[in-house]
């Protein structure tokens, strides 16, 4: 688009995917906490979650999907997981099937600057 987007780090990391389901979480959707981040944000496309020791909450992204696979885009580090350690994200979909067969990719992650 001709925007300019300063960032101030990249990190080589692998990424999966995640959805909101039971499946994914372990929550159903009478759990009182279904689709609520570890931050208290609302799961949607645009939400990662993150090891908070490698990239903080509340950190904002922009995630370039290495290969075919059209990138993830801008992104808010905004949940945890219990897998979720060092090197590894997951990237938040509405689609299970994408979901499943998503595996596992290597992406680049541009840490934003505050701006």
């Amino acid at each position: 688009r001709g925007d300019v987007v300063r960032y101030q780090n990249v990190i080589d990391m692998r990424a999966t995917a995640y959805t909101a389901s039971l499946k994914d979480t372990g929550k159903s959707p009478d759990h009182p906490l279904f689709g609520i981040t570890a931050t208290g944000a609302r799961v949607k496309k645009g939400i990662i979650a993150v090891d908070p020791r490698v990239i903080p909450l509340g950190t904002k992204v922009y995630v370039e999907v290495a290969g075919s696979t059209p990138d993830y885009g801008f992104a808010v580090a905004a949940d945890t997981g219990g897998a979720i350690k060092g090197d590894l994200i997951d990237l938040y979909f509405d689609d299970q099937s994408y979901v499943d067969s998503w595996g596992v990719k290597r992406v680049k992650v541009y840490i934003l600057n505050d701006q």
